[in-house]
């Protein structure tokens, strides 16, 4: 669905506009490492600009109507600058990875001005061994991880020589900007609409009453499996406190090979292989803590795109969530996959997702002030301990002016009350943790990168011993010798 001046937000959309606060910010983003000799800033400019026709949304701002008569919406803004959104900055000698990552820290601990377009481009130079990054950051109620793929990749060429970008069909011109009557008229007109929807709703399901009981039903059933979730809260670890503005970031480079390694071998899926390495890297911090994981088991917020393939490349967010275990008083990192593996299908298998694309659809009716409510309930920490997102990314190199992508680092976003959230992205045969924790909670951050590489070490080791016993069983034993016949 195209993009169009005074489009509302969805009420997911809003929901992380609510969420919002002085110390969780609501833009995620990635660091992007690249080889060769940075661009020119002018050169990445206009890159970005020659193809900002194709992402409509990145030149809109958001509009609130008066009086909270309806949800925000998003306007063309008449004083886009191109300038303020795409950044130039140099790392001071020597240009390390530790830099980088310091810089892609302060950068997340800005919140995005919502007088402007919410997002950011940084390009960053100066990096050792002929490279140079991009620093990305778009506010989450603009897009989700799934949807960002695609839109990111207007950017990018599938060869090393450039291709020129299609023209657009007309010359960008932004709509005027409505007055506060405007929006107010276009408040009301969404709350009119609101109970013939209803009433919509009500004819279809009247024409077909035997599917809509069965869908009602459905519902109903995966609604009470949410609330039967909420109803079971996280455990209080040192991950959920009270946070600052502050962020660090930092990330873990593997082989996706090697999760398949461990997958196929062991059994699960990668998903399932990602959580238990994270479960054995949580296990390590919390003991370094000094907490004591006997029978503890944290819950990661899993993130579950419900965006269809008609839906697919569509700005705004079509995600549910399910809660899964991170069973931390496993000792054994191959038991440990094996309850991951059997909890994330028994929660496939459950209605958590649909129960929470409900309670997204219900929110579609909700006045402002209760969909903010509903928003940090939904971010309670009663509900969970972090995040953990894990989006597949493409397996094939990407190009940005000639320049190979190498590196794709994706960053998410820390609510209130989480000091850590953890987003996976494979790209072209490589799995990356990206790492965002809250600075002043987590100073260990990079103890926790080493944990995650020690967790899954600790799968490669056992995925080989297994391989090794299926050979032994496998070979032939030779014949036992005769013994010699008495005379």
């Amino acid at each position: 669905m195209p993009t169009a001046h005074m489009d509302r937000l969805t009420a997911l959309d809003a929901s992380f506009l609510a969420q919002e606060r002085k110390s969780s910010h609501m833009h995620v983003g990635a660091v992007l490492l690249f080889e060769g000799p940075p661009p020119h800033r002018a050169e990445f400019t206009e890159q970005v600009e020659s193809r900002l026709h194709l992402v409509p949304r990145y030149r809109q701002k958001l509009a609130f109507p008066p009086l909270e008569l309806g949800r925000p919406l998003w306007i063309d803004d008449p004083r886009f600058n191109i300038e303020y959104h795409v950044r130039h900055t140099a790392l001071p000698s020597p240009g390390s990875l530790d830099q980088l990552r310091q810089l892609a820290g302060r950068i997340f601990s800005q919140r995005l001005d919502r007088e402007k377009p919410l997002w950011e481009i940084w390009l960053a130079q100066g990096l050792t061994e002929n490279r140079w990054a991009l620093i990305t950051k778009t506010h989450h109620a603009m897009i989700d991880g799934v949807a960002g793929v695609d839109l990111a990749s207007v950017l990018f060429d599938l060869d090393p020589v450039p291709q020129p970008p299609s023209e657009p069909a007309e010359q960008w011109a932004p709509h005027p900007e409505p007055s506060s009557a405007d929006l107010a008229a276009e408040g009301i007109k969404g709350l009119v609409k609101r109970p013939f929807s209803l009433a919509g709703r009500a004819i279809g399901a009247a024409t077909k009453p035997a599917e809509t009981a069965r869908e009602v039903l459905e519902a109903a059933e995966a609604v009470g499996e949410v609330a039967w979730a909420g109803l079971n809260p996280a455990p209080e670890t040192p991950l959920n406190v009270d946070i600052g503005p502050h962020r660090r970031v930092w990330w873990v480079e593997s082989q996706l090979s090697d999760f398949k390694e461990v997958k196929n071998t062991l059994g699960g899926t990668v998903n399932d292989v990602v959580l238990a390495v994270v479960t054995g890297a949580l296990r390590r911090w919390l003991r370094q803590r000094g907490v004591r994981t006997e029978g503890l088991e944290l819950r990661a917020l899993v993130p579950v795109s419900i965006r269809s393939e008609a839906e697919r490349g569509d700005l705004g967010n079509r995600i549910a969530a399910m809660r899964g275990p991170l069973p931390v008083y496993c000792e054994d990192a191959v038991q440990c996959l094996e309850i991951v593996s059997e909890a994330m299908a028994n929660l496939k298998e459950s209605k958590q997702a649909l129960g929470a694309e409900v309670i997204a659809g219900l929110q579609d009716f909700a006045p402002p002030t209760l969909l903010a409510q509903a928003s940090r309930l939904n971010f309670s920490t009663r509900l969970f301990n972090m995040i953990v997102t894990n989006v597949p990314g493409p397996q094939f190199p990407l190009y940005m002016l000639g320049r190979e992508l190498q590196d794709l680092i994706p960053i998410a976003f820390l609510p209130e009350g989480h000091a850590l959230a953890i987003a996976i992205m494979s790209y072209n045969g490589k799995i990356t943790f990206g790492l965002l924790a809250d600075y002043d909670a987590m100073p260990d951050l990079d103890d926790f990168a080493m944990y995650l590489e020690d967790s899954l070490g600790e799968l490669l080791d056992a995925s080989a011993r297994a391989k090794r016993r299926k050979q032994d069983a496998a070979e032939p034993k030779p014949d036992a010798a005769k013994a010699p016949s008495s005379s």
